[in-house]
């Protein structure tokens, strides 16, 4: 046992005495071996290795591949803040264009609402909101002319807007074309809106956001409207006066 002991002091010693030397040239930059490398050199014959705690540093080791400390982690870009829907603008409207189309409202939910009071289905009710609903239509292709006109407005006039505002026109005259057949002109009326919205919201997105706002409720009111008048028609007995021009 001291002759090992005596063996390490020399090594020892002889390797702070003399450095080893890595590399050549103009750098000789030197390393000199720590207490742990002599160690193992020289007292790895007589002491075993604890393997076991070995293998439990090997592992952690491998562990630290799999997992990193939270501190490592990248901070993630910031988005910008997604702009607000655009039935959120609906407040922002100007109180007279509100008014204004509440009340414009009224003729599409009346008709409907007499006759659930009533509990009969009256085809000139029925028929005066059909008719309303396809000059709301006409109403709607007016509106896109007039915008596109005016100079320095966003929407230019060209063939684009000034053709699908003719668009509306053309459901309108229809659905009175077709009046014959109430519930088939509703439907066209009901046509006609869904794709003078999708217009309007979509391939034409140059009205103010309060104005498209206004436009979805409106049309959502006109849709339920007809669509509850369709279901009276099926569901109630059909009695009171004829509507105009209907045959026997």
């Amino acid at each position: 046992m001291l002759h090992f002991i005596q063996k390490f002091f020399q090594a020892s010693s002889k390797m702070l005495k003399y450095p080893f030397r890595v590399g050549l040239g103009a750098s000789r930059r030197t390393q000199t071996l720590s207490l742990k490398t002599c160690l193992q050199q020289n007292f790895s014959p007589v002491f075993l290795r604890p393997w076991p705690f070995s293998s439990f540093l090997v592992c952690m080791s491998k562990t630290q591949y799999y997992h990193t400390s939270p501190c490592t982690f990248k901070k993630q870009p910031v988005l910008p803040a997604r702009p607000p829907k655009t039935i959120m603008y609906l407040p922002d409207s100007p109180k007279p264009a509100i008014y204004v189309s509440l009340a414009g409202l009224i003729p599409f939910f009346a008709p409907p609402l007499i006759m659930v009071m009533a509990e009969t289905y009256i085809p000139a009710l029925a028929f005066t909101q059909m008719a309303y609903g396809a000059s709301f239509l006409s109403f709607l292709g007016g509106i896109r002319w007039g915008f596109a006109l005016p100079e320095g407005s966003p929407a230019k006039s060209d063939f684009l807007n000034l053709a699908s505002s003719t668009a509306p026109v053309v459901f309108s005259w229809l659905a009175f074309l077709i009046s014959e057949r109430l519930s088939e002109a509703i439907v066209t009326v009901i046509i006609g809106l869904g794709i003078a919205l999708h217009t309007e919201l979509f391939l034409l997105p140059h009205y103010p956001n309060w104005f498209k706002a206004l436009r979805i409720v409106g049309t959502l009111v006109a849709f339920l409207s007809f669509v509850i008048t369709l279901l009276l028609k099926d569901i109630y007995p059909e009695k009171g006066p004829k509507r105009p021009g209907q045959v026997e």
